[in-house]
Protein backbone atom coordinates (compact mmCIF):
# COMPACT_ATOMS: atom_id res chain seq x y z
CA UNK A 1 0.00 0.00 0.00
CA UNK A 2 2.45 2.32 1.16
CA UNK A 3 4.19 2.05 -2.73
CA UNK A 4 1.20 3.05 -4.33
CA UNK A 5 0.63 5.74 -2.42
CA UNK A 6 4.19 6.94 -2.64
CA UNK A 7 3.79 6.26 -6.19
CA UNK A 8 0.92 8.92 -6.34
CA UNK A 9 1.75 11.43 -3.92
CA UNK A 10 4.29 14.45 -5.19
CA UNK A 11 8.15 13.16 -4.35
CA UNK A 12 8.30 15.90 -1.96
CA UNK A 13 5.33 14.31 0.63
CA UNK A 14 7.11 11.49 2.67
CA UNK A 15 4.49 8.73 2.93
CA UNK A 16 4.10 6.20 6.19
CA UNK A 17 1.64 3.64 6.39
CA UNK A 18 0.26 2.35 9.89
CA UNK A 19 -1.66 -0.56 10.27
CA UNK A 20 -2.77 -1.69 13.67
CA UNK A 21 -1.88 -5.11 14.76
CA UNK A 22 -6.06 -5.45 15.44
CA UNK A 23 -7.01 -4.05 12.17
CA UNK A 24 -8.42 -7.66 11.32
CA UNK A 25 -10.68 -6.83 13.68
CA UNK A 26 -11.55 -3.43 12.81
CA UNK A 27 -14.84 -4.88 10.81
CA UNK A 28 -16.08 -6.20 14.07
CA UNK A 29 -15.37 -3.38 16.08
CA UNK A 30 -16.54 -1.11 13.55
CA UNK A 31 -19.86 -3.19 13.68
CA UNK A 32 -19.78 -3.22 17.16
CA UNK A 33 -19.71 1.06 17.36
CA UNK A 34 -22.38 0.90 15.02
CA UNK A 35 -25.14 -1.20 16.36
CA UNK A 36 -25.02 0.29 20.20
CA UNK A 37 -25.65 3.68 18.20
CA UNK A 38 -28.93 4.70 19.55
CA UNK A 39 -29.46 6.42 16.17
CA UNK A 40 -28.93 3.14 14.63
CA UNK A 41 -31.35 1.22 16.78
CA UNK A 42 -34.04 2.49 14.77
CA UNK A 43 -33.03 0.60 12.17
CA UNK A 44 -32.89 -2.50 13.32
CA UNK A 45 -35.06 -5.55 11.41
CA UNK A 46 -36.48 -8.32 13.45
CA UNK A 47 -36.85 -11.29 12.39
CA UNK A 48 -40.58 -11.09 12.45
CA UNK A 49 -40.57 -8.03 10.58
CA UNK A 50 -38.73 -9.60 8.09
CA UNK A 51 -40.63 -12.83 7.60
CA UNK A 52 -43.71 -10.45 7.22
CA UNK A 53 -42.74 -7.72 5.16
CA UNK A 54 -39.56 -10.00 3.09
CA UNK A 55 -36.40 -8.12 1.86
CA UNK A 56 -37.97 -5.26 1.26
CA UNK A 57 -38.46 -3.67 4.69
CA UNK A 58 -34.55 -3.08 4.45
CA UNK A 59 -35.32 -0.12 2.23
CA UNK A 60 -38.46 0.92 4.30
CA UNK A 61 -36.32 0.92 7.22
CA UNK A 62 -33.26 2.00 6.63
CA UNK A 63 -33.18 4.39 3.68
Amino acid sequence: MQKEITALAPPTIKIKIIAPPERKYSVWIGGSILASLSTFQTMWITKEEYDESGPGIVHRKCF
